[in-house]
């Protein structure tokens, strides 16, 4: 449990977005369309644009989630994901991407850390102005749910392996809540489910 009262036995921002609906949906619809919603970067490279920003701010259950996410999208038993927190290096992927990571990079320390340099690198390594956008949005939006989810001390699932069925939960279904009138059995479920956290 978080260090407030939600009596919801869920991990790190499920707890959060269930207990306060009107932040909740929000935050969850906000989530839909910078992950799965228009983009020519695909739904794998947003999250792993989220995954590296939460790594960078040390939330742990977002950058586990969402790097789960990128390797169900991916579909590459976790190459991209390790190589990109382990070996920045080797990453499997395009020097566009490499260059739209250091981008996020900077934003996740300030937005001031962002110059035209680093926006040029994105741009000759074949970035357009929607993908370097796009780049800088989630990764600013990534450093507020990280802050959300360890500044109210949100609880990590029990096991590691709970990852993996949660990344492919979001790599499918996405991110948006459930209609109201299903919250109560969902709720349910869920409790039954985490209820050992």
């Amino acid at each position: 449990m978080s260090y407030i009262k939600t009596d919801l036995p869920f991990p790190g921002i499920l707890e959060l977005l269930f207990y306060k609906r009107s932040t909740g949906k929000a935050l969850s619809n906000l989530a839909q369309t910078l992950l799965h919603g228009p983009s020519t970067l695909s739904s794998g490279e947003r999250e792993l644009i989220a995954a590296y920003v939460s790594r960078l701010n040390n939330c742990e259950f977002c950058c586990e989630s969402h790097g789960a996410a990128a390797t169900a999208h991916f579909k590459d038993d976790g190459k991209t994901i390790t190589c990109l927190l382990d070996a920045a290096d080797e990453i499997p992927v395009s020097g566009k991407m490499k260059a739209l990571l250091l981008v996020a990079a900077k934003v996740q320390q300030s937005g001031k850390a962002v110059n035209a340099a680093i926006i040029e690198q994105a741009k000759l390594a074949g970035a357009t102005d929607e993908e370097i956008h796009d780049t800088v949005l989630i990764s600013a939006a990534f450093c507020m749910f990280n802050r959300y989810v360890d500044g109210l001390g949100t609880q990590l699932p029990t096991q590691k392996s709970d990852y993996v069925a949660m990344g492919q939960r979001l790599a499918t279904k996405g991110y948006k809540q459930p209609p109201a009138i299903l919250l109560p059995l969902v709720k349910w479920i869920m409790k039954r489910k985490y209820k050992s956290i």
